[in-house]
């Protein structure tokens, strides 16, 4: 089964600003294609993500923090198909505010996908005391990467993060085949 990887951008960013992260993937052997979201809020942005991205079980969804986020509220809808779940950066809570945490992972026990997420360990939209906690809390197997002195934005650690990507989905791939 070759599975495509859909990957929505940031809040601030575009189907562009996911250009790196799409170019990557494809350099490592994974077809990976960048969506554009409406710029609202995570819920809000579900119908726009299903009109682009196929439900099927050779999809794998996720994104960049903002667009990591409506992949997961799309993967933990009822009977939802994808391979897995690959969530860069994912923003547990405002910056400031990890009080709000609980609001951003209500969903996560749904998703019963394999799902990778890849943060750096001084991103303050997710704390990682609260983003440890959090991890379990998810419906399905999944895998935290963390990098030391990084934020939010993973481009210094890109080459790491991506090859972990095409890891994790190696070993999604052959439980499909």
């Amino acid at each position: 089964m070759a599975l495509h990887c859909y990957l929505g951008h940031g809040a601030s960013g575009t189907a562009a600003s996911m250009t790196p992260f799409v170019d990557g993937l494809r350099a490592r052997g994974i077809e990976a294609t960048a969506i554009d979201l409406p710029k609202r809020k995570a819920e809000e942005a579900i119908p726009a993500f299903h009109r682009v991205v196929p439900r099927d079980t050779d999809v794998v969804v996720g994104g960049h923090s903002y667009g990591g986020r409506v992949a997961s509220l799309a993967a933990a809808e009822p009977d939802a198909p994808y391979s897995a779940l690959v969530l860069f950066s994912y923003p547990l809570h405002p910056p400031g505010s990890p009080d709000r945490t609980a609001a951003r992972i209500s969903h996560w026990p749904s998703i019963t996908c394999p799902v990778l997420l890849l943060s750096g360990e001084s991103d303050p939209f997710a704390r990682l005391e609260f983003l440890r906690r959090a991890v379990p809390t998810l419906g399905g197997p999944a895998e935290l990467v963390t990098y030391p002195k990084v934020g939010h934005g993973l481009l210094p650690v890109l080459d790491d993060a991506l090859d972990r990507v095409a890891a994790f989905l190696a070993t999604i791939d052959r439980r499909g085949a």
